[in-house]
């Protein structure tokens, strides 16, 4: 159900930013859905490929910077598939995996379940 609604997200994202930034086009909810899809699973498989070397190669310091660039290289990437779909420049792929980051932590902050809390053995609950 989560993963839905962060597609759904996504893709009202890249409207957002097709309507605000001139650099970023697309044709159709239908088709920012398809590329929302398609980024999540290019990020899924071919992002952790990417992921795991360089965040080797960081020593997982810059493991945020690292998910970022990947996710950017993951929208160019999505960008060669779809017709409908056109980002100019990799500064713009930066820009727009920002902005999907924001959103999803977002969402993931808002429908997460609440920690649960423990009770130490002294303590009583009346």
């Amino acid at each position: 159900m989560i993963w839905i609604l962060q597609l759904l997200i996504n893709a009202a994202v890249l409207l957002l930013a097709a309507k605000i930034m001139p650099s970023v086009k697309i044709k159709s909810f239908g088709t920012a859905v398809l590329v929302a899809l398609v980024i999540g699973i290019l990020n899924a498989t071919i992002g952790e490929v990417f992921r795991f070397p360089l965040n080797l190669l960081t020593l997982w310091l810059l493991s945020f910077f690292v998910r970022l660039i990947v996710l950017a290289i993951m929208i160019k990437i999505a960008d060669k598939f779809f017709a409908g779909f056109e980002v100019r420049s990799f500064t713009t792929a930066i820009i727009l995996a920002c902005i999907m980051a924001v959103a999803g932590s977002v969402v993931t902050y808002v429908l997460a379940p609440p920690a649960p809390t423990y009770s130490t053995p002294n303590q009583r609950n009346y």
